[in-house]
């Protein structure tokens, strides 16, 4: 079936806030054009500039915060950016404040620094914090604001001026959603609500559910899914994983999605694999809750099912296929060791094209050929260059983040099992033949393993020094 989608939220509480705002309140904003032209915003600010004031206690707060919040659902996406810069540029810390909070800190005494400090902390202290707070009064309105984290992130590129505001929504996501808050739940087709159901269908980024068929198979008795929920949002997952109990590790996503494959009986399993974690609330994003998901998963496992012995993941090489084609593109067939060298060219002998090979090179040919994969002969050559390719790009293709000084894994999946500590224990030629797979990962997938007595070590070396833990494997594919 085509993906499913669920309406969004910010669409939905149009109606059900509509109850709380007064007739009469904010007629000034009841006819805002969807674009918010500058005209309008004069009205806009008195309503926020309302808001903080806070005047009328808190049934007046909650009507005013749902007009403000029914104002932003009604307009368009330009209306939307134009509203949340109104409330990052007016609602900033006022710098006359500032200026005198710190000069008076200058000033004092050791007796009077204390409270000068504190003054400071105060004057730092943006008005919009407060203005983004007032939701959390409202029905959903936490949802609200996630979502609307959502749509800073996607406005924020090539507007600077929204950095601030979304500095300090994280910041209040985060003291929402400490993982203490959050409640890890089994989703289940007999005992979940439909409407559960329906956004694990929606959110599931890694392998898409394209039935409610698909949906079953992966809720069956072999299977599990887990996700976690925050009490202020109780039918909506924040980050989900999906488990097969299996007899040894996966080695190909085909066989653990096929909805004819047999029920496996989980109590005879050996070995849980991890083969999909799906992030479902985008305006999350940059607030971890993946390690302690997985950690809280694997306790829960070893509960149920003693006889487990291995915890691995059946991942995806998302950024694969785009560093492999940077490097093609800078190296051509000097990526090539020269035995492979060798096997390219008789490849592209034997096909009958002795042509010159073009600027990227025979094997950048190859890779660029449609369904090259599907080709017997051109796959045989394939193979091992892409799993020596793939084992470097895994080890060492590194970037520095923003802040700290130690480099991380360019692959975002690599990068969130290293930094859980796993291991990386082996890669699958072909684990995913899904057009997807083959744009995305060259078809590859990969197995970390996650050993319970090496996970900090792992952790350790991974987060201090960049390095990955790898198999003896892999180590024989560098070594080629």
């Amino acid at each position: 079936m085509a993906r499913h989608q669920v309406p969004g939220l910010l669409d939905r509480l149009g109606t059900l806030w509509r109850e709380f705002v007064a007739p009469q309140g904010g007629s000034a904003l009841a006819h805002l054009d969807p674009d918010l032209p500058d005209e309008q915003l004069l009205h806009l600010r008195e309503q926020m500039q309302a808001c903080l004031d806070a005047r009328g206690g808190d049934v007046s707060a909650r009507t005013r915060a749902a007009a403000l919040g029914h104002v932003y659902l009604g307009l368009s996406e330009l209306g939307r950016r134009r509203f949340l810069t109104l409330m990052a540029t007016e609602f900033s810390p006022d710098r006359d404040v500032v200026d005198r909070a710190i000069a008076e800190l200058e000033a004092a005494d050791d007796a009077e620094r204390e409270q000068a400090a504190f003054h400071v902390y105060q004057a730092l202290q943006p008005p919009r914090i407060n203005l983004l707070k007032q939701f959390n009064i409202l029905p959903d309105g936490v949802k609200f604001l996630v979502d609307m984290r959502a749509e800073l992130l996607k406005f924020r590129s090539g507007h600077p001026e929204l950095d601030g505001l979304e500095r300090d929504l994280m910041e209040i996501l985060t003291g929402w959603f400490d993982i203490g808050f959050l409640e890890l739940r089994r989703i289940t087709w007999d005992t979940s609500p439909a409407a559960v159901l329906e956004k694990i269908i929606s959110y599931e980024a890694v392998h898409e559910i394209r039935s409610w068929d698909d949906l079953k198979n992966r809720l069956d008795s072999d299977r599990r899914l887990y996700g976690f929920f925050h009490p202020r949002m109780p039918d909506e997952p924040l980050i989900f994983v999906q488990v097969a109990l299996l007899n040894g590790i996966a080695d190909n996503v085909h066989d653990l999605l096929d909805v004819n494959a047999p029920v496996g009986d989980p109590a005879l399993a050996d070995t849980a694999v991890f083969y999909s974690i799906s992030n479902a609330q985008k305006g999350l994003s940059g607030i971890s809750f993946g390690n302690f998901l997985i950690k809280k998963v694997v306790s829960t496992l070893s509960a149920e099912f003693p006889s487990l012995k291995a915890f691995a993941t059946l991942s995806p090489l998302p950024g694969f296929r785009v560093w492999l084609e940077q490097q093609v593109e800078k190296d051509g067939d000097d990526l090539l060791l020269p035995a492979e060298t060798k096997a390219v060219t008789a490849l592209v002998r034997r096909k009958g094209n002795g042509a010159r090979p073009p600027a990227l090179g025979l094997f950048g040919r190859l890779l660029s050929a449609e369904l090259w994969q599907s080709d017997k002969d051109t796959a045989e050559v394939m193979r091992p260059i892409l799993l020596r390719l793939a084992t470097i790009y895994l080890v060492s293709a590194r970037r520095f983040p923003e802040k700290g000084n130690v480099p991380v894994a360019i692959d975002p999946v690599a990068h969130f099992h290293l930094s859980n500590g796993a291991r990386i224990e082996r890669l699958n030629w072909m684990g995913d033949r899904s057009e997807r797979g083959i744009r995305q990962s060259a078809g590859l997938m990969v197995n970390y393993l996650y050993r319970l007595q090496d996970i900090e070590k792992n952790h350790e070396g991974y987060s201090s020094r960049g390095t990955a833990a790898l198999s003896s494997a892999l180590k024989g594919w560098l070594k080629g």
